[in-house]
């Protein structure tokens, strides 16, 4: 049932009471600075009153070009508390790629990291925007703590409606019309509602991917549990093993090849990780073996949550479920989610049994209200409240899901089909394979050919042909790659998953 206005309270509104509960209470670390829950809580205040006085209101778009700093947190408070609509610029995107969001995105403010300062010029150049606000003093722009300073910290209740776009989130293609997925506010209470269902009670969490993604998810409801959110600039391995033990960091959130490097980091046996209760991993497929690899080296702390920007939250593997003797469960993605109506069905929509392959389906209170700007786009994947993932994947006997591969990524091979995240495994449980990454490339004749680039572990010592024997062992010669190429290390997006578009223009590139 919809909430109604009245009875409505938004995402920032009860993490500012959550605040209010503890204001002397430590609620963000970055580096040497300490922001207590009452000083976090009078500058989101502060701004939405600057941001106000600049007509910034209700139904406006708030454009964030940032890195992990605390003011960046409470300039999402404080535009969302206003009724705005946020969009969090990747910051590895091209200038090109941001202006052209910036944009499309009918951007009214810019609010940028002084660190920025120089792509803001480049934006705002190619993208014309009323008003550029910078988190501190330089040459161009406003500076709107300067601006909050002289503002009132007195609470005022939020404009916002339940059925208002909260946030437009991009894919990460970079190529053709952005894709802005659309999220209103209520959505944006179900999803907080699923993470305080499926998630442990956390602490002190450790932010060292980009608070535009999956982390700033994490840091909010952190926050709302009376937690402490300690934020790092990027992900280095050294850095988080010395942040784990040095803040007493409970929770963490890591793609899986970002996992990979902390386990292979020469560190990890010297420090005391024994702190951390709740590592959350997702956003890309994961080895089974480096799993088991994981479990075995941190505990039973592993807990994996499946969804999408355009679904929310859809399944999680629990902590109990990550055990290194049930490959077969690690390569799961869990059970579904309370609250989550999950379908298997075949290119006619037809629902599947158990146990067939088809496309994922979902329909719950999270699923996005639609792409940004684009209803024929929003038509092909939303139909009746259910959402078409773009996922293959199948249901077994005990309701585990398994997701096979994007149905984008799935290679047309003579003789059948060719699933990237099944031959990835194979390739993963050699020994001496650090991380893989499987892609299509079209040949001369535009037929797909099979690629494979592999990282070994740092001084093994692998080479094609046994790789070759692996996979024709385990897969048999349809999984066969065309081309294996040995690399020191993958390419990755700025959200932390492999760049599989990066490595197949490469690939292309070398056989012109």
């Amino acid at each position: 049932m919809t909430t109604t206005t009245q009875e409505f309270q938004n995402y920032v509104e009860r993490n500012l009471d959550a605040l209010a509960e503890r204001p002397e209470q430590e609620a963000l670390v970055h580096g040497e600075r300490r922001l207590t829950a009452g000083e976090l809580r009078d500058l989101v205040y502060r701004m939405a009153r600057a941001l106000q006085a600049r007509g910034i209101g209700r139904g406006r778009t708030v454009t964030l070009l940032s890195g992990n700093v605390p003011e960046v947190i409470a300039a999402r408070y404080a535009a969302n508390l206003l009724g705005c609509q946020v969009n969090h610029l990747y910051n590895k995107l091209s200038a090109d790629a941001q202006a052209a969001i910036v944009l499309d995105v009918e951007t009214h403010a810019l609010i940028v990291d002084p660190r920025y300062a120089e792509r803001a010029a480049e934006l705002t150049a190619q993208a014309k925007v009323e008003h550029v606000l910078v988190l501190g003093p330089t040459a161009e722009g406003e500076d709107l703590l300067a601006l909050a300073a002289q503002q009132s910290a007195q609470p005022f209740p939020s404009p916002a409606r339940p059925e208002d776009v909260c946030s437009i989130r991009h894919t990460g293609g970079t190529t053709g019309h952005p894709k802005g997925i659309c999220a209103t506010f209520e959505q944006l209470v179900g999803f907080r509602r699923q993470l305080t269902e499926i998630q442990r009670e956390t602490h002190r969490q450790l932010v060292c991917t980009t608070l535009a993604h999956a982390a700033g998810h994490l840091a909010d409801f952190t926050l709302s549990q009376g937690g402490t959110v300690v934020l790092l600039d990027d992900f280095e391995p050294g850095e988080v093993l010395a942040a784990i033990e040095r803040e007493r960091i409970t929770g963490l959130f890591l793609l899986p090849p970002l996992l990979y490097q902390l386990l292979d980091h020469p560190d990890l046996a010297a420090r005391d990780t024994s702190s951390l209760q709740n590592l959350v991993y997702g956003g890309c497929q994961a080895s089974p073996a480096r799993l088991a690899d994981a479990v075995r080296r941190l505990g039973p702390v592993l807990f994996q949550f499946y969804g999408q920007n355009e679904a929310g939250g859809i399944s999680a593997l629990a902590a109990e479920d990550h055990d290194p003797d049930r490959p077969d469960r690690l390569r799961s993605a869990g059970q579904v989610l309370p609250g989550v109506e999950l379908a298997i069905r075949d290119e006619s929509g037809r629902d599947l049994p158990v146990g067939e392959l088809g496309e994922i389906c979902v329909r719950s209170g999270s699923v996005m209200l639609g792409y940004w700007k684009q209803p024929e786009l929003t038509a092909e994947v939303l139909r009746d409240g259910w959402l078409r993932t773009g996922d293959l994947g199948r249901l077994d006997e005990d309701g585990y899901l398994t997701v096979v591969d994007r149905l984008k990524d799935m290679i047309i091979v003579v003789g059948g089909h060719v699933y990237t995240t099944e031959l990835e495994d194979v390739l993963n449980s050699h020994p001496q394979v650090q991380q893989s990454a499987v892609f299509g490339v079209p040949d001369a004749d535009r037929m797909e050919q099979v690629h494979a680039v592999v990282v070994p572990v740092p001084g093994g010592h692998v080479d094609e042909q046994q790789l070759r024997e692996l996979v024709r062992g385990e897969r048999g010669a349809m999984y066969e790659p065309a081309r294996i190429t040995f690399v020191g290390e993958l390419p990755l997006t700025d959200v932390g998953k492999p760049d599989k578009k990066l490595l197949r223009r490469n690939a292309e590139a070398a056989q012109a």
